[in-house]
């Protein structure tokens, strides 16, 4: 440790493994989100709008995270220029890649709220089809109905067509607490369940845009620490 600041070396220990712990979670989260069903409801088969897309990104990213802390360990324990390079060139790309998806978002949200939309639209016809992806996606649905007190997509429960006596559990108002219709015969909630949807997308929207913010703050802490260790191991 001759000739490096304790302090900075220390730091550059905590920050690393705080930076693997950031990237662990990011990984398990994306992996949950990849296997949880729920998502089925914002797929419509097209790959540019599937939540594949961006669930694979998480899993890149959260494995590039835990990589670089790694490298940024054993850098700081090493004493290694070379690794703490790396580090620091492989950190600054992701922090430049994260500003560019933050302005991009920002310009093109009401693109994305438009396609939100339209994809939940789309896959109200699948409500009344009968074939094994339109049943995946009514016990979605009817999970969705259950948890949130609505019934049907768009248009309440005359989106399930023909198939709404077989799926009118989940619907069936059974509390005088919610505002409810009488439809085909059955007591069901009235509200459908689309304006629940963007709520849900738009608070999990907001939690990742502060998940990316905390992680921007760290990523320069990174920057610094690695830069001024690099420096000091090479003026020993």
């Amino acid at each position: 440790m001759a000739g490096v600041s304790g302090c900075i070396k220390y730091s550059m220990f905590i920050f690393n493994f705080l930076f693997w712990l950031c990237g662990i979670l990011i990984l398990g989260t994306a992996i949950w989100i990849r296997v949880n069903k729920d998502k089925e409801i914002l797929n419509t088969g097209n790959s540019v709008t599937s939540p594949y897309i961006s669930v694979n990104i998480l899993i890149a990213v959260g494995s590039i995270v835990m990589i670089l802390g790694f490298l940024g360990y054993c850098g700081a324990v090493r004493e290694s220029r070379c690794l703490l390079l790396l580090f620091f060139i492989g950190l600054l790309l992701i922090l430049l890649l994260q500003v560019a998806a933050g302005v991009l978002g920002a310009t093109f949200r009401s693109d994305s709220e438009r396609i939100l939309n339209e994809t939940l639209y789309e896959n109200t016809k699948l409500l009344s089809e009968t074939d094994e992806k339109a049943q995946a996606f009514q016990e979605v649905l009817a999970t969705i109905q259950d948890k949130f007190k609505c019934c049907g997509l768009v248009n309440g429960a005359a989106d399930w067509g023909k198939n709404f006596q077989q799926n009118f559990k989940s619907c069936e108002c059974t509390s005088l607490s919610y505002s409810c219709v009488i439809y085909e015969g059955r007591n069901v909630y009235k509200q459908p369940c689309i304006s629940f949807i963007k709520e849900t997308v738009a608070k999990h929207f907001l939690i990742v845009i502060g998940i990316a913010f905390g992680l921007l703050f760290i990523e320069v802490l990174g920057l610094v620490f690695s830069m001024v260790l690099y420096c000091q191991i090479g003026s020993k």
